[in-house]
């Protein structure tokens, strides 16, 4: 039947009706508040960044966030926005002060759409402007306007937001304060002077990034960190024995968790400063291993890869459009964001090395250390990928998929590059399960043979020459540098039994000690997978949890028939395509900045002693409490 293309088709949303029907263009993601990329926390943040804004222009030191019952409110006392504009401001996309330089300089929200998201997605939400001795407000709900008015007010200038997200977008989600402690405390450290203050407790900050880098360092370093600030750009520096490298980065106080042109021109600095101020051709791999650090740049209309911002897209440090003596546009721009920190580093870390000599030894002996590993692991890892390949193993190891989100022939979009996976599993009957599953267009199989090596109580050397961890580092494409990896989720998929948690330690006690960097980028995720399936002649529900199992049996109430599934062999490929599809349950794995990965590894694959012996008591739910599947 052909599909009549009429002007009945052209439709017109009004509002923020485009924000409620395609949330993912503003927010990134919707999800339940388990993921520190979860649409919750970007609404948090788009409140806070206005309040923040104001601050950077110099008005107002103090801002108050409360979350009570997922009730989120935040009170500045800034300027407050213009009285008769307060509705604009929160609910007419492309509405906003930031689009004058005059008004706001180096803010982090230039697009005119923050508040009108939280707003959009949002079952009620509230705004007051206090001016100069009036208030305006407005109610809305679901973005709609129900209520506002203006009012006489004894309260000190500033602008409240409050707002509950939306259950029908959001389910039943709930607010991780760790993750809003984690980030109250990076605007502290990045705004000198001013006070946060979430429900009740104060985060201020002294010493900048330098005071994020020491409260947050899980070892001590090799030699006290180095803190260098110049006009728009601060950074810190230091060496540890872990692996990977731990740089945070920070775009006009925003937390850019993925990076972007000033991460990527740090990373470059610090390893061609290194190399020219010891006049020897260090490989810059050597020059970063275990460096622990941050930086932080302010720039003028800063352009971030997708709404949540946590990427830098721009190439300058400043851009604009002028016009010519004859009247035409043209664009001029300051130095590039790779010029300007190349050139800050150089001269200010050089400097700081001639006067601090004490700490040039110790710098050049770490980087000889790990030149040195390096090139005895890259001889034997490359011995045994040779092996590999004679022996035709690798092909029996990895169903690949056909998008690689490196692969410069793909079509890199976000949405692809977001669902480009591995998946981890054990055995034939689970990676034959997932396999037929698959979307072989993005996801990948990786089936390991039985449990992988302990890589806590094993050198990095007796690591290399493991076929099984050798194929893995060869199949994720990190062997040299871990902006080759090959998939954005990195899903670790294991039975629900005993030997599948252990295989689960051993697999992340891998990437923890040898690959942590892919853990703080957010990679490495676990797959939940149903405990349950319980149905009648009408439906069917997979539970994750004996609780949710309870629920589906009460709500179908007769003909009741459950089966518990003990391992991933046992579902059907028809029934998991369900479970790796657009409803696909991921917990993603991460490490808190300050949690020591040493002791993490310690405590979970160490010796056994009493305090784990407790804990496994406390939190591990017994299989007689599984099967148990009666009311």
């Amino acid at each position: 039947m052909t599909q009549n293309y009429t002007d009945a088709n052209i439709i017109t949303l009004e509002g923020v009706e485009h924000i409620r029907m395609r949330p993912g263009m503003y927010i990134g993601r919707l999800g339940n508040g388990n993921n520190v990329g979860d649409g919750i926390y970007v609404l948090l943040k788009e409140v806070v960044d206005n309040s923040i804004d104001e601050f950077s222009m110099g008005f107002g030191k103090q801002i108050q966030i409360n979350i009570h019952n997922n009730e989120v409110s935040v009170r500045d006392f800034g300027r407050g926005i213009p009285l008769d504009s307060v509705v604009k401001a929160v609910s007419i996309l492309n509405t906003g002060g930031k689009f004058d330089d005059k008004a706001f300089k180096k803010s982090v929200g230039l697009n005119g759409v923050g508040t009108k998201a939280v707003n959009a997605l949002s079952e009620r939400f509230y705004v007051c402007s206090y001016r100069d001795g009036e208030c305006s407000w407005a109610l809305f709900e679901r973005g709609v306007l129900k209520e506002s008015g203006k009012d006489s007010s004894k309260e000190r200038n500033g602008t409240l937001v409050r707002f509950y997200p939306d259950s029908m977008m959001f389910g039943q989600f709930q607010y991780n304060m760790d993750y809003v402690e984690t980030m109250v405390k990076n605007y502290s450290y990045l705004k000198r002077g001013l006070t946060l203050v979430l429900n009740g407790t104060s985060y201020k900050s002294e010493n900048g990034l330098l005071d994020l880098v020491n409260e947050n360092l899980s070892e001590p370093p090799l030699y006290p960190p180095i803190h260098l600030e110049g006009e728009d750009i601060e950074i810190v520096l230091s060496h540890g024995n872990s692996y990977g490298e731990n740089i945070s980065s920070f775009v006009n106080g925003q937390n850019t968790r993925d990076g972007g042109t000033h991460l990527a021109a740090y990373r470059e600095a610090i390893a061609k400063t290194l190399k020219d101020f010891f006049k020897k051709n260090y490989e810059p791999a050597d020059c970063r291993q275990g460096i622990v650090g941050a930086i932080s740049i302010q720039i003028q209309e800063p352009n971030f890869e997708g709404q949540t911002k946590t990427k830098l897209g721009s190439n300058y440090m400043w851009e604009k459009q002028v016009r010519d003596e004859h009247g035409q546009l043209k664009l001029e721009t300051g130095d590039t964001i790779r010029s300007y920190v190349n050139k800050f580093v150089a001269t200010e870390l050089d400097n700081y090395l001639r006067i601090h000599k004490e700490l040039v030894p110790i710098i050049e002996e770490k980087i000889k250390s790990s030149q040195q590993e390096r090139e005895e692991i890259s001889g034997i890892q490359k011995k045994t990928r040779e092996r590999n390949k004679r022996s035709n193993i690798y092909n029996k190891k990895l169903r690949d998929c056909r998008f690689h989100f490196n692969d410069k022939r793909t079509d890199k979009t976000q949405e692809n590059i977001e669902k480009s996976s591995i998946f981890i599993t054990e055995g034939d009957s689970a990676s034959g399960t997932i396999t037929k599953a698959r979307d072989a267009a993005f996801q990948a199989v990786f089936s390991l043979r039985g449990k992988p090596l302990n890589s806590y109580k094993e050198g990095r050397k007796k690591v290399a020459e493991n076929e099984e961890l050798n194929l893995l580092i060869n199949a994720l494409g990190v062997e040299d540098d871990l902006d080759d990896l090959r998939y954005n989720n990195i899903v670790v998929a294991t039975d629900a039994d005993d030997d599948g948690m252990h295989i689960r330690m051993l697999v992340l006690t891998f990437f923890m000690k040898y690959y942590p960097d892919l853990i703080r980028r957010g990679h490495v995720h676990i797959l939940q997978t149903p405990l349950f399936r319980v149905r009648n002649k009408k439906e069917n529900r997979y539970c994750y949890s004996p609780e949710e199992k309870e629920k589906a049996v009460a709500e179908l109430k007769t003909g009741v028939e459950i089966t518990r599934f003990k391992g991933l062999g046992e579902i059907s490929p028809d029934e998991f395509s369900d479970f790796i599809g657009e409803n696909m349950r991921l917990d993603q794995v991460t490490l808190a900045e300050e949690e020591s990965i040493a002791d993490i590894m310690d405590f979970y694959m160490g010796d056994n002693t009493i305090d784990r012996q407790n804990f496994i008591r406390a939190n591990l739910r017994s299989e007689e409490e599984l099967e148990d599947i009666n009311i």
